[in-house]
């Protein structure tokens, strides 16, 4: 057997150890992209209202708009490089490889239904109705961003 054709047998038998880490990476990534579409789909909302003039310091009607939030996005990112990172650094088997990728996805998945969640409940909870065109809402950062408009009562 000459040297190349012991280099490529040693390549290919170094390689095979390595398919299910790759495929749970693969994995992993689609995870993340699927989370972030869910995510975005199931975070959003919008709710209106107008006070009557006579109760209103200020009569205007107000709009909430429910939209995801860039901080999820951002910590989906940094959970599967970071645990790329891990897999690279940290492990020395491929059952271990695996479990810091298995881990990643359920971190994963657990941050964008509890984020869902959470947005959402907050939203709903907040008390628009009543508002009387003055004071603070407190919104759900940074599970989800709020939009609040305000805008003039047509009195006419």
């Amino acid at each position: 057997m000459s040297r190349i054709e012991e280099s490529e047998m040693a390549d290919a038998v170094s390689m095979v150890p390595a398919r299910p880490i790759v495929a749970r990476i693969r994995r992993l990534i689609l995870t993340a992209g699927i989370a972030a579409a869910v995510y975005t789909i199931f975070t959003t909302g919008s709710r209106g209202y107008c006070p009557t003039p006579e109760g209103a310091v200020d009569p205007s009607c107000i709009s909430l708009t429910l939209q995801p939030s860039g901080l999820i996005f951002l910590a989906i990112f940094a959970i599967v490089v970071v645990n790329l990172n891990f897999v690279l650094r940290r492990a020395h088997t491929v059952e271990s490889a695996l479990r810091y990728l298995d881990r990643a996805a359920a971190i994963i998945a657990i941050l964008v239904v509890a984020s869902v969640l959470i947005s959402q409940i907050w939203f709903w909870m907040i008390p628009i109705t009543d508002w009387d065109g003055t004071g603070t809402f407190f919104f759900p950062f940074p599970f989800g961003a709020v939009d609040l408009v305000t805008t003039p009562l047509n009195t006419q």
